[in-house]
């Protein structure tokens, strides 16, 4: 399967989106003061987001190397049509399937 470079485009996007929100977020949590008990350790709450983005970064990574694979793929032969990608040859007869 080929993706369009519009399509690679829109992944890496999304790859560079979900590292921003996520990184941004667990800035924001980590000044948060639910995030530390009275002794300084973290919290569940910070335990869960920090699970949560170490996750969706890693799935925006994957996504953002499709990507880029797409792209790197559509610069080097060209973006083929759907008929082109999808044509399969005819089989050719043998002779144990004449008859």
């Amino acid at each position: 399967m080929q993706l369009s470079r519009r399509a690679s485009w829109l992944l890496i996007a999304f790859a560079a989106w979900s590292w921003f929100i996520w990184v941004t977020l667990i800035k924001n949590i980590s000044a948060d003061s639910r995030s530390w008990s009275p002794t300084h350790a973290p919290t569940a709450f910070f335990g869960v987001h920090v699970a949560l983005a170490v996750i969706s970064i890693a799935f925006g990574s994957a996504i953002g190397w499709l990507g880029w694979r797409g792209l790197r793929a559509a610069a080097k032969g060209g973006n083929a049509t759907a008929a082109e990608t999808t044509a399969v040859a005819p089989a050719a007869k043998t002779p144990a399937s004449v008859e």
